[in-house]
């Protein structure tokens, strides 16, 4: 039996087709949790991952939830901090591992040791360091899915400093003049690196920067993932309809640093323990007991199989091998 199997369900007040999403999404998230802290808290820290590392705690929702509310045919953008939805597509915990390592197991095969992939065969595009950049590129693929007839949607996510860069408002103004598929979602977690929302936009919301553009918006709660899916369905039918982009802005809270180097000492203690009392994770395991879906001891039986699988996971991925040196030039095009 897997993780994913272990909370069977219990009747309850939530519909079917919630609880089965509550019930992957617990997983889901917990093992972008596990995952992201191994490799930020232990793997960084031991010299095994060099360069830049940056994680989603606090945001498990925000990816998960989307992602499930998609179909295999849409692409995904992911942000920096959208690791859920690689796990929603399939790839498996032990491929990421080797990826931030170096490894030939990884998903760029050693070519990248950090969060640079992608996989294009489960229609992830990798991620792009400059945040607003993504914006133009989903709008392309957007308008690539159209012109190749296919009922698919491009999700593109971003995080709230991504609102405030010029190619983000190009990217969206073509999306919207173009009425393209594509689902535009905002991890608004309060901070462009250490710079607060209200220091870096004049308006309230990042939603209220949709109606400039004739696109509509709506404000998601990002911690809870009950939410953030619904809304997320309510932007793919509206984007797999033909009547255009649609913004989700996802209020959530970045629980570390900007990065593993950032102590963010700039963010005042009380914001953490407010946050901290939305955590995506154990909010759901308290909505799911309410409503009678699972028990204590069969989240404490989940998580300790998510640790076991990820155990598994790094174990393989540091016995999988550094690339060729001879392969060097491999899948490099001019």
């Amino acid at each position: 039996m897997s993780a994913a199997e272990l909370i069977t369900p219990h009747p309850g007040g939530l519909a079917s087709e919630q609880a089965e999403v509550a019930h992957r999404g617990l997983y889901y998230m917990s093992l972008m949790r596990e995952v992201e802290d191994r490799i930020e808290r232990k793997l960084y820290r031991q010299g095994k991952i060099l360069g830049g590392v940056y994680v989603g705690r606090g945001q498990e929702a925000i990816s998960v939830g989307t992602s499930l509310a998609a179909t295999p045919e849409d692409v995904l953008l992911p942000s920096h901090r959208d690791m859920g939805l690689f796990f929603v597509r399939g790839v498996t915990p032990a491929r990421v591992f080797a990826q931030y390592m170096g490894r030939v197991g990884g998903l760029t095969r050693g070519r990248d040791g950090n969060m640079h992939m992608g996989d294009l065969k489960l229609n992830i595009i990798s991620i792009i360091s400059a945040m607003a950049a993504c914006v133009p590129v989903g709008t392309g693929v957007a308008m690539a899915l159209r012109y190749q007839g296919k009922n698919a949607v491009a999700f593109c996510f971003f995080g709230d400093g991504a609102t405030s860069r010029g190619d983000w408002h190009e990217g969206v103004n073509f999306a919207a003049v173009q009425k393209l598929p594509v689902v535009f979602v905002c991890n608004n977690n309060q901070y462009a690196y250490s710079t607060p929302v209200e220091k870096q936009m004049g308006c309230a919301n990042v939603a209220d920067r949709g109606p400039a553009y004739g696109i509509p918006a709506e404000i998601v709660d990002g911690n809870d993932l009950l939410a953030v899916h619904e809304a997320a369905q309510r932007a793919t039918a509206h984007a797999r309809s033909g009547r255009g982009p649609y913004l989700m802005e996802c209020k959530s809270f970045r629980m570390t640093g900007h990065s593993a180097h950032d102590a963010a000492d700039y963010v005042p203690k009380d914001l953490w323990d407010q946050w901290s009392k939305l955590d995506p994770i154990p909010r759901l395991e308290s909505k799911m007991i309410e409503q009678g879906l699972a028990t204590q001891g069969e989240f404490d039986e989940l998580h300790a199989r998510v640790r076991a699988e990820v155990d598994e996971a790094v174990a393989w991925a540091e016995n999988s091998p550094y690339p060729d040196p001879s392969t060097l030039l491999d899948d490099v095009y001019e």
